[in-house]
């Protein structure tokens, strides 16, 4: 089925979950309810009319290389000149460079539709976004004159580039090499792997954020600097000059992702070295690179939704259409469509309920951070910088796992035809099975949670947002409505799980470490689900007020997580209790044989 943009969901999370008011966070003026709904409705339009008919095609057509240049699939140029054209690049980015300065909740809800239509696609805007967030921060300002106006614009892409043949996760031995050279300029030299849209022919120039070391550089990550790179040096008057010493040595041949050309990319492959310009300060590159990675771990948790939601369409429309056997009880001669069958009904119950949840989370922390960048006092700030930092490897994690998890369960409603990739079915699971890799692997962002957001506030964070999931909880319960059937009952048993657990975290993470760490994927999955039935619950209690049939199924989706879902949250606590033993005293041989 074709692509269609969940814009009343999208609307209906972002005034409810993410609390979005026009005047929160825009500096460049209210964005009223009106305005908002015509911009999501227009990016929906963007999103199925062009890029959502360019997914197959893209998936089974790929990016090639050829002699070291790139071509993207049949019609991406297009799409792209068309993406760029409609200034859906600009949308969140500072006015001083041309941007729009829209809020983050609502360049996540459009980053959202890119990435359900095409997911491949949407990764080069994604990349992009995060370089310019990048280079704001860190950058000098002759660097943000020259290069921001036409990221800004989408006149040019940018990329990440991290991960060596070496060095994955830890970028502590990263080698690339950064010489001192004339006029404040250094030289790389090394090699890059897994690099997004490292090389294209949608742009004329292609903007690389580099780490690499100095020769003198302390050892670790203390020693790591970050360079601006451009695919084309750019003279003084703007234009394009020669060609830099990069080259993209391949592709990468994947699972998913097809039309998204992942590289190999060389520095310095021709004697004399990539010409680079410094980003932030010598051996503080991880400092700013981390701006780029923080977004972009948002940005791939709003993957996830992406790809859950379109695989949920794509599931919902097929088991409407399939007959098979006959409902117990169904009076009607013949098959019924399979949507009618029990198990069928709770799996897309599952699927939609799961969504909602991640997209909830997700927005949630997108509105943290306009709160960050925009709240009145400086306290309110650091405390929405803070929330955000907390809330995102929940965000990042919980909400790729679910994209995997929901596009599995795709495939399982379209039964035998799911398994074959002309269904379509698969290619969302292929798609979204990068998801809890890349930006940082889910266990890193579950050690991230325990290791470094717990602690933050002395605690008090985690504190603060255990007693607003209390709060709604007991808010539910009093309205006593039989819609909500015992939503407030099992909701409150999960949020009294999530809190013996981080008491039990906190204690562990002093004192036995290892079993903190052996506990942190689950205690990750733990808070996800009391955060993703929180922020439904709160939706729900405001669909109560509101009315009407999508306020109707929101309060049903919320009651169905809440007694279908989160009620795995006691046995999760337990694992991340009790469970450490079992992981730390199994020999070797019984993990490694």
């Amino acid at each position: 089925m074709s692509y269609e943009a969940p814009v009343d969901d999208i609307l209906f999370a972002l005034k409810t979950v993410a609390d979005y008011s026009g005047d929160m966070a825009n500096p460049a003026g209210s964005l009223d309810e009106d305005t908002l709904r015509a911009v999501l409705e227009e990016a929906g339009k963007f999103a199925a009319e062009e890029l959502a008919p360019l997914n197959k095609a893209g998936d089974r057509t790929p990016a090639r290389w050829t002699d070291g240049r790139v071509t993207t699939p049949p019609g991406w140029k297009a799409a792209y000149e068309a993406f760029r054209n409609a200034g859906w690049s600009a949308l969140p980015c500072p006015e001083a460079y041309g941007g729009q300065a829209l809020p983050e909740t609502v360049a996540m809800a459009v980053c959202e539709m890119w990435n359900a239509a095409n997911l491949a696609f949407g990764l080069c805007p994604l990349l992009t976004q995060g370089a310019i967030d990048a280079l704001h921060a860190g950058g000098s300002d002759a660097l943000k004159e020259r290069y921001l106006p036409r990221m800004v614009s989408g006149e040019w892409t940018g990329t990440m580039n991290l991960t060596e043949p070496h060095a994955g996760s830890d970028l502590s031995v990263i080698k690339s090499r950064a010489d001192r050279a004339e006029g404040g300029t250094y030289r790389l030299f090394g090699t890059k792997i897994f690099i997004t849209y490292g090389d294209h022919d949608l742009t004329d120039n292609i903007v690389h954020l580099v780490l690499a070391r100095l020769p003198d550089a302390p050892e670790g990550t203390r020693g790591i600097s970050l360079f601006l790179v451009p695919k084309r040096l750019v003279n003084d008057d703007g234009t394009l000059g020669d060609e830099n010493d990069v080259v993209c040595a391949g592709l990468e041949h994947k699972l998913g992702i097809h039309g998204s050309p992942t590289a190999v990319m060389k520095f310095g492959e021709k004697g004399g070295g990539a010409v680079g310009y410094l980003v932030g300060e010598e051996n503080r590159g991880l400092n700013t690179m981390f701006v780029m990675m923080n977004a972009a771990r948002l940005a791939v948790g709003i993957q996830g939704v992406a790809v859950a939601d379109r695989a949920t369409q794509h599931a919902v429309s097929y088991a409407k259409e399939r007959r098979q056997g006959r409902a117990l009880g169904s009076r009607s001669p013949g098959m019924v469509p399979i949507a009618e069958h029990p198990d069928i009904r709770r799996t897309l119950l599952t699927m939609k309920a799961l969504t909602r949840a991640a997209r909830s989370i997700c927005y949630a922390t997108a509105a943290e951070i306009d709160r960050a960048r925009h709240a009145e006092t400086e306290a309110e700030r650091r405390t929405a910088s803070d929330r955000a930092a907390l809330l995102t490897p929940i965000a990042k994690a919980f909400s790729t796992d679910i994209g995997c998890e929901v596009a599995s369960m795709g495939i399982q409603v379209h039964g035998g035809m799911g398994f074959i990739e002309e269904t379509g079915a698969a290619q969302f699971y292929r798609d979204a099975r990068i998801l809890p890799i890349y930006e940082g692997t889910n266990g890193i962002q579950a050690i991230d949670l325990v290791m470094r957001k717990l602690p933050l506030a002395g605690g008090q964070l985690a504190k603060d947002m255990l007693e607003e999931f209390e709060t709604v909880t007991r808010r539910v319960k009093a309205v006593n409505r039989l819609e909500l059937g015992r939503m407030g009952q099992r909701l409150a048993s999960t949020v009294v799980a999530l809190a013996e657990a981080t008491l039990w975290m906190a204690d562990a993470v002093e004192h036995t470490p290892n079993l903190a760490l052996a506990g942190a994927t689950p205690y990750l999955r733990l808070f996800g689900l009391a955060a993703g039935g929180h922020y439904l619950a709160k939706g729900a209690l405001a669909g109560l007020q509101e009315g009407g049939p999508h306020a109707m199924e929101s309060i049903a989706l919320a009651r169905f997580f809440a007694e279908n879902i989160s009620a795995a949250g006691p046995g999760l606590a337990a694992i991340v209790t009790s469970g450490g033993p079992a992981v730390m005293e199994a020999l070797p041989e019984t993990t490694l044989a």
